[in-house]
């Protein structure tokens, strides 16, 4: 089986379409997304309905459910809250309703799929070091925990021994005998100081990982933002990756 991971588009309709592009060359047998399709950027609903149409595995983003009331707002950094509030008033009913059944946490297979981190998920916290990783590790039962929300890709591995580490290839041969949380970084607003659009390729054949970075019209996205009415800062910082 070959699988797509996708995360954190954010309403990015630009940064979406040169992903779904790029994906059409990679002949994946499911598409996996892991949160937060609205969000910062502008074309929530087209994003959504393009998701829709995409994928029934979507797992819910802090930022789906706070624009339903689902969490609250006061947790965001004013910025985000404003592109909630925005969003809010943006999307559809039926596209609120469909935001509503989005679950925290899926399994397939050997993977476990949520958007933060997997202990609690609804707290939304993320997984930065590696002592955050060691008590994830505690929470799932699989193989590979596939995860988004920070917006910076990167992949915790745990040994025989429990020991964990980082790797920090784009692409890495998983070992039977460890255990993986993987980060597949942001489609629609990336934080890592690459403003491409990135996303993975799990294929199981050769039990191989793959992070996919792809261009796309950053500066249409900008105008939008700023079109919108949105914060000037959702879109400047597309052009850094920050």
């Amino acid at each position: 089986m070959k699988y797509a991971i996708i995360s954190d588009v954010h309403s990015n309709l630009e940064a979406f379409q040169a992903v779904l592009e790029d994906l059409s060359k990679e002949k994946v047998d499911q598409v996996f997304f892991l949160g937060d399709i609205v969000g910062y950027c502008a074309d929530p609903n087209p994003c959504i309905e393009i998701l829709q149409g995409l994928t029934t595995i979507v797992i819910a983003g802090n930022h789906d459910w706070a624009t339903v009331g689902l969490t609250k707002t006061s947790y965001f950094n004013p910025l985000a809250k404003v592109a909630i509030e925005w969003t809010a008033r943006k999307i559809t009913q039926s596209h609120k309703e469909f935001l509503k059944t989005l679950p925290l946490i899926q399994t397939r297979n050997t993977i476990t799929l949520v958007h933060a981190a997997p202990n609690q998920p609804e707290k939304w916290d993320y997984i930065f070091s590696l002592q955050e990783a060691s008590l994830s590790f505690n929470y799932y039962d699989h193989q590979i925990c596939f995860i988004g929300h920070s917006h910076r890709p990167i992949a915790f591995v745990e040994d025989e021994e429990r020991r964990i580490s980082i790797l920090i290839n784009t692409s890495f041969t998983l070992r039977d005998s460890h255990r993986y949380i993987i980060n597949v970084g942001s489609v629609g607003q990336s934080r890592d100081g690459n403003p491409r659009a990135a996303y993975g390729i799990y294929n199981t054949d050769d039990v191989r990982f793959t992070l996919r970075r792809i261009p796309y019209n950053i500066e249409r996205t900008q105008k939008k933002i700023m079109d919108a009415g949105l914060p000037p800062f959702l879109a400047s910082r597309l052009a850094s990756g920050r």
